[in-house]
């Protein structure tokens, strides 16, 4: 029999791809052994409402939201820094290091997706912190759909990881804290926090609302209700920062062109035949694997159905990805990639552009601070935003320091512009 935890009540569990919370750890006659009773986060894969017989053994959302499994058919999860190797299939401590070489200079990876993992809590006590000390740097961490059971487990993570200031939390069923601002420390510098398909309230969220002083932007999932207004074919969200699971603006745009089959102009620009086909393609590959985990050709699970209801219209229309398609954290391609990048100065006619192969791992502080060498210019009255050809008459904005080039998804032949005050 797999190892169950002493509490395993309110634990959180994988079986067969699929995602559940322990209700139950006990026997249920007239069967031998032990059984764990579990309640589902996908009703349809449910037998029962936790009744076996007549006695209820535990209660459920939904009335075929449970099932009863022997322990040694699921997964309890792993620990953090087991997960990121399992993830990035390297050693987590390179992965999670600052020293990552890029033309024999040093630099930092300071995003960690690790949605759908396994991942359970942080292991030992200040295990990630003293394993890879660099791991200060790191300032957004998915872990969206992942084992998390509750908010503390969560905060044993955050609290070892000083800078991080994106949290993605999607799609996890956290129990709420007896004392949210007991845990306030653990989440000091988080300023954006992504929340969508948690099943949380608006007053769960206000009772939240303690452990996150700092807090800029909370993330809801909005586009999908958005798709259900047909005669929709303008949105502006410019004063509204969109974010994606990798937390970039970029992306988001694309999943808003995807999502919204009847979108013609968004954000003041017109949306091109070439533009929309390039943005569902990207969307397809983009969550490929997601779609092949959650039963793909066959049966979609309901969850994934309800987070991409458009996903099947776009198989229909372009055919199921590869698999050598699939987008993938690919970190150490990323780190490796020079991009060439044109700095233009809108504000100075008599400046030509000026064209730098720079590392995607580079931090826009560092981008600021070459800029300052040949400009004269102090960095902190410089403002950067870039333009893509992929989506002309777009500029998006460069906002913190503290990320890089490849957070914003800045490629190969794009400019960035540089004003200053």
């Amino acid at each position: 029999m797999a190892e169950v935890p002493v509490d395993a009540v309110g634990k959180r569990v994988s079986c067969g791809g699929e995602r559940a919370t322990v209700r139950y750890f006990g026997p249920v006659p007239p069967t031998a052994g032990l059984w764990l009773g579990v309640e589902w986060d996908s009703p349809d894969r449910g037998k029962h409402d936790g009744s076996h017989e007549g006695v209820q053994y535990f209660t459920c959302r939904h009335p075929t939201g449970g099932s009863f499994v022997r322990p040694a058919k699921v997964s309890f999860g792993v620990d953090y820094l087991t997960a990121v190797r399992q993830a990035y299939k390297i050693d987590s401590e390179e992965v999670l290091s600052e020293e990552i070489s890029i033309s024999r200079k040093k630099l930092n990876l300071p995003s960690v997706l690790l949605s759908r993992s396994d991942v359970s809590g942080s292991g030992a006590d200040g295990q990630i912190r003293t394993t890879t000390p660099s791991i200060l740097l790191q300032t957004w961490l998915d872990l969206s759909g992942t084992l998390l059971s509750c908010w503390e487990d969560v905060a044993t993570i955050s609290q070892q990881l000083d800078r991080l200031e994106g949290l993605q939390l999607s799609y996890n069923r956290l129990r709420l804290p007896p004392d949210p601002s007991a845990l306030r420390h653990a989440f000091s510098a988080l300023r954006v926090l992504v929340l969508n398909g948690c099943q949380l309230t608006w007053p769960q969220i206000l009772e939240c609302a303690p452990m996150w002083p700092q807090l800029e932007d909370l993330c809801w999932f909005v586009v999908n209700e958005l798709a259900k207004l047909p005669s929709l074919v303008r949105l502006s969200c410019r004063g509204n920062k969109l974010v994606s699971g990798d937390g970039n603006p970029k992306t988001a745009n694309q999943m808003l062109i995807a999502k919204l089959e009847q979108l013609v102009v968004l954000n003041g620009c017109e949306i091109h035949a070439d533009d929309r086909r390039g943005a569902e393609l990207d969307y397809i590959k983009m969550f490929g694997e997601e779609w092949l985990k959650a039963g793909g050709r066959s049966q979609p699970s309901p969850q994934f159905v309800c987070e991409h209801p458009r996903y099947q219209a776009l198989i229909s229309k372009y055919g199921a990805p590869e698999e050598g398609e699939l987008k993938k954290p690919e970190p150490f391609a990323l780190k490796n990639q020079l991009l060439k990048i044109t700095f233009v100065f809108p504000d100075d006619a008599n400046r030509k552009p000026l064209e730098k192969k720079l590392p995607a791992s580079m931090v826009v502080q560092k981008v600021k601070g070459l800029l300052y060498r040949l400009l004269k210019v102090p960095a902190a009255d410089l403002r950067l935003t870039y333009t893509s050809p992929k989506m002309v008459g777009t500029e998006f904005e460069i906002d913190s320091d503290l990320k890089t080039l490849q957070f914003y998804s800045i490629e190969d032949g794009d400019q960035v512009l540089v004003r200053w005050s």
